[in-house]
């Protein structure tokens, strides 16, 4: 099985080697490195008071938030098929897959992924849950929540142990080492965006496990069945069977034909294709702009040995960065527009984020730690800067901002 056998360096994306440079190293010196022991400990248990503060207030007006959030993504898609039923019409084309676009967004950002990081677990209601729930994505719920909630969010932006930094294929940080590939990836960053969830997918399978042995090959062939049991009913869903509904729906009408039930299955195809590129590109955006831009810091393994709980959650603060925007742009973000807090408090319910934030910030100022934020233009820019400028040799990191300031917002 050639999964498993060792390729030689010269691969296609090569395991991602860290530089040993000094130079680097001092460029932009770690807040984290500027708090004694005794603050650094303090800070953590002030979070600690955040988190259980908000967790003994939770109730019903939180059940009511995402049972409400779950109902309006139902109805969105419920409207969406109805108009889709007539997508050989322009007008209902367009707003069909508009509202398939935004109902795929809601379900993937603020119900999905929220709902498997256990926000809702406190509910103890069985189908709002996290190991119950799964998603209208390519990524089985099992595998996710595994490099997601444990990988990701334990190890964040620590090199050589987050694989989300820069997802094993691109070069996003200085201190990897150059190789001739990452000349291709503002190119393959494209594909990215437009097919994220499949990406998302195949990075959950852990290449560097497989090809180290650490992976067994039935464990990888039972995660690749998995993969295709998802693919299999994406496929099945957005490309055959509503389609073939719309095209019953075009025939059975009074002045139906072989020719406008034809036109009903295309369009309704390409309907459906088009809401899966436009959610995909979404969900890449806000999630590269929380994790990638010019403002976060990424640690080396021996910054980060002896972390405390209190350095854990600087460590999270410093790897993020929050987006600014409306009510209505944090819920489509699935308020992971709230990176900062949602990397503090993985397990609290989205919708208290912005809440807190004000908290959040005031501990920042009182620290001098940064605050990192900025609106989606600013940060989506940088990220693509920076895929572009580390594709070539060379490079070095960004300037960071300073101590938060209540001006600065």
């Amino acid at each position: 099985f050639l999964m498993m056998r060792r390729p030689p360096r010269s691969t296609l994306f090569p395991y991602p080697t860290l530089l040993r440079s000094p130079q680097l190293a001092e460029e932009h010196e770690s807040p984290l490195s500027r708090l004694t022991a005794e603050q650094i400990e303090q800070l953590g248990r002030e979070f600690d008071a955040i988190h259980d503060e908000v967790y003994a207030d939770l109730g019903d007006r939180d059940s009511r938030y995402i049972r409400s959030t779950i109902k309006l993504h139902r109805e969105l898609v419920l409207a969406a098929r109805a108009m889709l039923m007539g997508s050989h019409r322009k007008p209902l084309w367009l707003a069909g897959t508009a509202a398939l676009s935004l109902a795929k967004i809601l379900e993937n950002m603020e119900i999905g992924h929220n709902v498997m990081h256990g926000q809702w677990d406190w509910m103890n209601d069985p189908d709002i849950n996290s190991q119950n729930w799964d998603w209208d994505t390519a990524s089985p719920a099992d595998a996710w929540r595994h490099s997601h909630n444990y990988e990701h969010h334990t190890f964040t932006n620590i090199r050589g142990k987050d694989r989300d930094l820069g997802y094993e294929i691109m070069r996003i940080d200085p201190h990897q080492k150059w190789h001739p590939v990452y000349l291709l990836q503002p190119f393959y960053n494209l594909l990215l965006m437009g097919f994220f969830e499949w990406g998302v997918a195949v990075h959950d399978l852990n290449r560097g496990a497989i090809h180290s042995g650490e992976k067994s090959k039935e464990q990888v062939l039972e995660e690749l069945k998995a993969i295709g049991v998802k693919a299999r009913d994406q496929a099945v869903k957005d490309y055959v069977a509503f389609p073939a509904l719309a095209a019953l729906a075009a025939l059975a009408s009074s002045r139906g034909s072989v020719k406008d039930s034809r036109s009903a299955f295309k369009s309704t195809l390409a309907a459906n294709f088009t809401a899966n590129i436009v959610r995909n590109m979404w969900a890449y955006s806000i999630i590269f702009c929380g994790h990638f831009p010019d403002q976060t810091y990424t640690f080396s393994e021996e910054e980060v040995a002896d972390e405390t709980r209190g350095g854990f959650y600087v460590r999270q603060l410093l790897g993020s960065a929050n987006i600014d925007g409306s009510p209505i742009f944090h819920l489509l973000a699935g308020n992971l527009s709230f990176q900062v807090e949602h990397h503090l408090f993985p397990d609290m319910p989205s919708s208290r984020y912005s809440e807190i934030a004000p908290r959040v910030r005031d501990v920042c100022r009182r620290y001098g730690l940064p605050y990192n934020t900025g609106p989606l233009s600013k940060q989506l820019g940088t990220v693509h800067r920076t895929i572009l400028r580390l594709a070539f040799p060379g490079g070095k990191a960004r300037p960071k901002p300073g101590p938060y300031r209540p001006s600065e917002l």
